[in-house]
C-alpha cells in the first residue's frame, strides 16, 4: 500500500478572521490570467484544480480550510508572512490546512505542477 507523503511547510494557519483584504484561491490568477478551474460545487463542498506552468504563480490569496492533492508535482516558490521559500510538491502528496490567511507562489521548477484543493463548506464554521 503506498501511501503518498503529506506535504508539510508550505501552509500558514488562519486565524479565524473572514475579512482576508486578498481574493480567494478560487478567484486569484496571475497576471490577469486564471489559474484555478472550480470542478465542483454545492451546499457541503466545492473543489478546484489549479494548475501552474514554469514560471507561473498565484498572485496573494487566502484559503479556507481545505484538503489538497497533488496531481503533477514541481518546485514552487512560496512568500507569507514568514518570508520566501522553495516547496518541492511532490505527485501524490497530500495535506490538510486549517486555512490560510494570505500566501502567494511561483511555480520555479521545469515542469508544470497541478493541485486539487477541496473545501468542505461547515470547516470554516
Amino acid at each position: 500500500e503506498y501511501n503518498p507523503p503529506l506535504l508539510s511547510g508550505a501552509l500558514k494557519f488562519h486565524d479565524g478572521d473572514d475579512d482576508h483584504g486578498v481574493p480567494h484561491a478560487i478567484d486569484a490568477g496571475w497576471n490577469g490570467e486564471k489559474v484555478c478551474e472550480l470542478l465542483f460545487e454545492n451546499a457541503e463542498m466545492r473543489a478546484a484544480r489549479c494548475t501552474f506552468p514554469p514560471g507561473v504563480g498565484h498572485e496573494r490569496h487566502y484559503h479556507p480550510p481545505h484538503w489538497g492533492y497533488i496531481v503533477e508535482g514541481g518546485v514552487m516558490q512560496i512568500t507569507d508572512a514568514d518570508g520566501v521559500r522553495e516547496q518541492e510538491t511532490p505527485a501524490g502528496a497530500t495535506w490538510w490546512s486549517d486555512g490560510v490567511d494570505w500566501h502567494e507562489a511561483v511555480n520555479i521548477g521545469e515542469t508544470t505542477t497541478v493541485y486539487v484543493i477541496i473545501e468542505p463548506k461547515g470547516a470554516a464554521e
